[in-house]
Parts: structure tokens; sequence; C-alpha cells
């Protein structure tokens, strides 16, 4: 499910599909190299309950290339709107890898994201690592995550307010800043039917202004996201439906110093952190 509300997508969605494996596939021998992918089309493209896509529809895919060594590397593209637009091919292009080693019963995963924004505006690049701890019990699956970009020219805070972007004034040039972001996520699978329940929340801290694009990874400076939702594999068809409760603690009030720029259509009106139902439909392979 990555709608990218959180790393939720891919262990609840994994999740889902593992529930609906049988037990005698899931025994077989692991290849040396493994390939897997998706392709999503969701309602809503939120990346840690804010949306991107200017709460419109979003068409997303990845793929991942896993070794039995534990190393991985993969790619996973979105569209962008509005708040989460950079120019060029208004798209989102991440590059990731990491490595996963068995930890306890459960699964350490090492890793690093490169967010992307092909021929968009300089400095609106950055790169974020992150370390996850995965684990099942029955059908209960577990993560929890921190993930942690140090200080870069795309996470600082170039405009203070809406209206220094609007204007087109830096109020400082250059500045940069960190961010993390902190999360627990939980899916349980109904057995034999399918379905599986999933719920996230997030912690965010980095700067309260607006970057070098008039955008942020953590908007307000400080805030949580949350959702939850459920996930439905389709019998006899790769594909998974889902749908998904996604809600901030970012009042109006809270961002009325960002506008216009946090907005639909980034006209100072319509909030795209407020709550949403976003419903989704993936096919993987």
């Amino acid at each position: 499910m990555k709608i990218r509300i959180s790393a939720l997508a891919a262990s609840a969605l994994a999740a889902s599909i593992a529930l609906a494996t049988p037990a005698m596939a899931q025994e077989e021998p692991p290849k040396d190299v493994t390939v897997s992918g998706s392709v999503a089309l969701v309602s809503d493209y939120r990346f840690r309950g804010v949306s991107q896509s200017d709460r419109e529809l979003a068409v997303q895919g990845g793929i991942t290339i896993s070794h039995k060594s534990g190393v991985y590397v993969g790619t996973w593209a979105s569209n962008l709107s509005g708040w989460g637009t950079f120019g060029g091919s208004n798209m989102e292009l991440d590059l990731i890898a990491g490595y996963k080693v068995p930890v306890a019963g459960g699964t350490l995963d090492i890793g690093a994201t490169w967010y992307m924004y092909p021929a968009g505006f300089d400095n609106t690049d950055f790169v974020e690592p992150y370390i996850k701890l995965s684990g099942t019990t029955g059908p209960l699956s577990l993560t929890a995550g921190v993930a942690y970009a140090p200080k870069q020219e795309a996470l600082g805070a170039w405009y203070a307010t809406g209206a220094d972007a609007a204007a087109g004034v830096y109020t400082d040039e250059g500045d940069k800043n960190d961010n993390l972001y902190v999360w627990g996520d939980a899916a349980v699978g109904v057995p034999n039917t399918g379905l599986t329940v999933k719920g996230h929340i997030g912690y965010s801290k980095g700067n309260d202004g607006l970057g070098p694009f008039a955008t942020s990874v953590a908007p307000t400076g400080e805030y949580f996201d949350w959702l939850i939702g459920a996930d439905y594999v389709i019998p006899g068809t790769p594909l998974t439906a889902g749908v998904a409760y996604v809600d901030t603690d970012i009042s109006a009030a809270d961002s009325a110093y960002l506008q216009p720029s946090f907005s639909r259509g980034q006209d100072g009106t319509g909030s795209i952190a407020g709550s949403a139902v976003i419903v989704s439909l993936t096919a993987v392979f």
C-alpha cells in the first residue's frame, strides 16, 4: 500500500499477501536472487499523512531486487501535484538500498532512501537512512522504524512563511536542516479470508518553515500522523484492494503561516493534511 502513507505500505501489503499464501509455498528454499514489484492506483498519494498529489489520483510502482545474503536494491515512483511538485516531470523517484538480517525471530532492516525529483529544481533531492525491526507472531505482524535524514539543503527552512515563498523572498537561502521520523505499524490477518487489518502511527520532527521549493518533509516542524485500514487479496488474481482512513494532528491554525503553499491547489484554501479515506488497487509480481 505504498500510498506512501508511511512505510506501512510495504509491511502491510507483504503481510496480507503472505497470509493468503499456502504454507507449502512459503517453505520453498530461497532463491539466490529474487525480483519483486508492484503497480498501484491510489485515490491520493499521502506521504506521512500529507498529500503529495493535491488530493487527486496517483499512479505508483516499484521494483526490488533481493539477494539471499540480505542485500537489496530497489526503486519506487509516483506522479506528484500541488504541494508535492518540484518542477521537471512532476515525479518522485526513490532509489533504495539496504540489508536485512534475522534477529531474535524477527528481521532487522538497515538501509537508505534517496528521494529524487527528475529534472526538478536544484537542492530538492535528499537522502534518508533508516532502520526497521519487524516480526510476526501468528497472524500479527509488527514493525517499528526510525528514519533520520542528516542536515541537507532540501530539508532547510529557506522560507519562514508561505507569504515569503509566494513573494519569492528567501528568509535564509542555503539553510540546512535534518529530519526525524519514528513510526510503528501493525497488521493482523483474518484467517482464511484474504483480509488484513492494519494500523500505523508516525511522528515527524524537522524544520518549521519551507524548503527551497516551498515544501517541507515535516510541515509545521513537528506533528503526528496515523492510519487505520484494511487490505483484501482478491482470490485468483495478483490484485490487492485497500481502504484506509488517514489523518494528522496538523490543524488549520497550525499550518496557517505556511499558506498559500500548504493547501489544495496552493490557493490558501482546503487542507492537504486533514482526514481522508483513501482507496487503492495494487498488482504485485
